[in-house]
């Protein structure tokens, strides 16, 4: 089983590249945007919850996260792998997922952060917000405040892989095809 997380701040391409990886490796793409706005979309009690985190730009809380992370992997144990997309968040949940991925007797193989620099952030969030309906990228100030929130809490994650020297850089600006290839060639290094 290969497992994959890319990582970067809001709005540096993760979900546009993580498609592509998943479609070219054949992997199962866990993404706790995804799970969380679906929640929110359905009016479940948790998608409630969430939507109050993410409406002010915090990120919602671990037990939450984990327990859905933790239940998508005991469901899906037939994959060829994960791409994790904006997960893990802290280290705490790097943790998590190294003890869930243990139970099947499988680890991270890589993780992979997509450098952009945070006017172009901004620049991409805002555009986002117009056409998304997503509230967290209509305001530049949340939006800040969103990349200033990973920075002091995600990016500790990229130091705890780089213990296990996991973590693999690349340029996160330019076309998404020249970015696609970088993010190809590393993962083919690992398949």
């Amino acid at each position: 089983m290969f497992n994959v997380i890319l990582f970067g701040a809001p709005g540096s391409g993760k979900g546009t590249q993580s498609q592509k990886i998943v479609e070219k490796f054949q992997l199962k793409h866990i993404s706790t945007g995804d799970l969380l706005r679906s929640e929110i979309a359905t009016g479940t009690a948790l998608g409630k919850e969430a939507k109050q985190f993410m409406d002010n730009g915090v990120l919602v809380p671990d037990v939450v996260v984990i327990g859905m992370i933790g239940k998508l992997i005991e469901n899906n144990k037939e994959a060829k792998g994960f791409l994790f997309d904006g997960f893990p968040r802290t280290v705490a949940q790097a943790e998590a997922l190294d003890k869930l991925l243990k139970l099947s007797d499988a680890e991270i193989d890589v993780v992979i952060a997509l450098e952009v620099s945070e006017e172009e952030l901004v620049t991409r969030l805002l555009g986002r917000g117009k056409t998304s309906g997503r509230s967290d990228d209509a305001d530049e100030t949340i939006i800040r405040s969103r990349i200033e929130e990973y920075r002091k809490k995600t990016e500790a994650v990229a130091d705890y892989y780089k213990k296990f020297n996991k973590v693999k850089s690349i340029e996160g600006e330019g076309s998404v095809d020249e970015i696609f290839e970088k993010l190809s060639a590393i993962v083919e290094q690992y398949i």
